[in-house]
């Protein structure tokens, strides 16, 4: 009890050095924008778009990431005219380099089915057509070398990514080089896909989804420098929820997976599969409390005022408010 009250504090007083520096918007407020754009995705995508466990429906679609596509869009043309009148006072050629933006927040949050709706949103607007996602997950380590860290136990934690790797991969696509190559994680065998990658090639937007993408900057190993995997960023959205919400959520879709990926006969959980509702119920609890929640509080949430955009979710999914830093 104790560590959940001092954990609760330490919260509070992260938004409140961080309240300054934001606008809030009320639910009521942000929803009302969604009428100066259109919005060009039908129920069926959204049901398509939505993750696991993540029951977002076309109203909440509508009211929610409608107006997030327009503000992007905004931040996004007059970065380029910035951009622009820059190069013509330097004297510069150099062409425009990818928009990048990252999503973070905690397991279950619903990052998945946010960068998936800003994808196709922003593909359907006129100046960004070519919109690319990549995932964080693809620069785990694999599970070899987890295990002979020792961090198998730690999947998700910062020092279970290959960081190095993915500075790498965002300073080459910002640097706007061609045929970019991410690597590509299975959620099935819980592990990187040998030989496998994505190709990120000149788009108008790069999405990169993860948990601890708003980490601060650390000590390089390679050059002596701090460097940030938000450094490449040019948005980033973070997506908040109450603990309770979230461990709900959790061990919701726990549930959900028995019946489906870890039935499949190659899951790294398939003998998760035949747990009874009571075992199923006290394992994803316990996953919750050991692992994904300190990884949370820990790492994650105490990036969020680094985010340009604050998403803040009510037990019922649905977005209670949004916070917009100042410029």
């Amino acid at each position: 009890m104790a560590d959940t009250y001092e954990a609760a504090e330490t919260v509070d007083a992260l938004r409140g050095q961080a309240r300054g520096t934001f606008i809030t918007i009320s639910s009521e407020q942000w929803r009302s924008l969604a009428s100066a754009t259109e919005l060009p995705l039908t129920d069926s995508d959204v049901r398509n778009l939505a993750a696991l466990g993540d029951p977002i429906g076309i109203d909440e679609a509508n009211a929610v990431y409608r107006p997030l596509s327009a503000l992007l869009q905004m931040y996004a043309r007059h970065t380029g005219s910035l951009l622009s009148e820059s190069h013509d006072f330097l004297g510069l050629e150099e062409a425009r380099t990818p928009w990048i933006i990252g999503i973070a927040g905690s397991v279950a949050v619903g990052k998945s089915t946010a960068a998936r709706l800003l994808r196709e949103l922003l593909r359907r607007w006129p100046q960004t057509p070519h919109v690319d996602l990549v995932t964080t997950d693809g620069f785990l380590y694999p599970n070899a070398v987890l295990q002979e860290q020792g961090l198998l136990g730690r999947k998700g934690f910062p020092e279970s990514y290959n960081r190095h790797a993915l500075l790498d991969f965002l300073a080459a696509v910002k640097a706007g080089e061609g045929d970019v190559r991410a690597p590509v994680y299975d959620h099935v065998s819980y592990d990187i896909v040998p030989g496998t990658f994505v190709s990120v090639d000149h788009p108008d937007v790069l999405i990169v989804e993860g948990l601890n993408v708003l980490q601060p900057p650390r000590m390089s190993s390679t050059d002596g420098e701090f460097r940030a995997v938000s450094d490449y960023f040019d948005f980033s959205i973070y997506l908040d929820a109450p603990e309770d919400a979230l461990e709900t959520w959790y061990v919701d879709r726990f549930h959900q997976l028995r019946a489906t990926a870890f039935a499949d006969e190659r899951s790294y959980f398939r003998s998760y599969a035949h747990l009874s509702d009571t075992e199923a119920d006290a394992l994803a609890h316990e996953v919750w409390r050991t692992i994904n929640l300190p990884n949370l509080r820990n790492n994650i949430a105490p990036t969020r005022s680094r985010a340009t955009v604050i998403l803040t979710k009510g037990a019922d999914h649905s977005v209670q408010n949004v916070r917009l830093r100042k410029l």
